[in-house]
């Protein structure tokens, strides 16, 4: 399956199949570091964004650039795991790119309902096209939900 760099190390990645509802099969990949049980962000924020709003351009970089330094700071403080950025190529979609936020899931129901993510959203959100911000779930709770899916397929089926 080859190698993936995690924490400064190259792991062997795994390749974890299973049937999903319409009956093909779903692929998992995980190191394995995440398969010997490294403890790893549950949840995560997925804020996806589109192309800045005309005229808003250079706003749009400064936002970019703001939001960046913020996650960077709330990595720094412990309240996050881990951000991700994201710029896709176009395609013409609406979603121009995002940032996936991982970490706990109370932190980051905390961080979303304090005053400044609240600002930063609203700036964001006069700067950028369809703004959205989903939870996630992750790691071990992806698998959780999963296997909760798994089990209403079953028995709805």
């Amino acid at each position: 399956m080859g190698t993936v760099a995690a924490r400064g190390q190259m792991y062997e990645r795994q390749d974890v199949r299973g049937r999903h509802a319409g009956g093909g099969t779903a692929c998992l990949m995980m190191t394995t570091g995440q398969a010997k049980g490294w403890i790893m962000a549950d949840s995560g924020l997925f804020i996806g964004f589109g192309t800045p709003v005309r005229g808003r351009e250079r706003q749009a970089i400064k936002a970019f650039s703001e939001t960046f330094e913020y996650y960077s700071r709330l990595q720094q403080e412990g309240e996050i795991e881990s951000f991700e950025p994201v710029i896709l190529e176009p395609h013409g979609g609406q979603l121009g790119g995002f940032f996936l936020v991982r970490g706990d899931q109370d932190k980051l129901a905390r961080i979303r309902g304090s005053e400044e993510f609240e600002r930063q959203t609203v700036r964001a959100d006069l700067i950028v096209e369809n703004l959205g911000i989903v939870g996630a779930a992750l790691g071990d709770r992806l698998m959780s939900q999963m296997a909760v899916y798994g089990e209403q397929v079953e028995e709805l089926t």
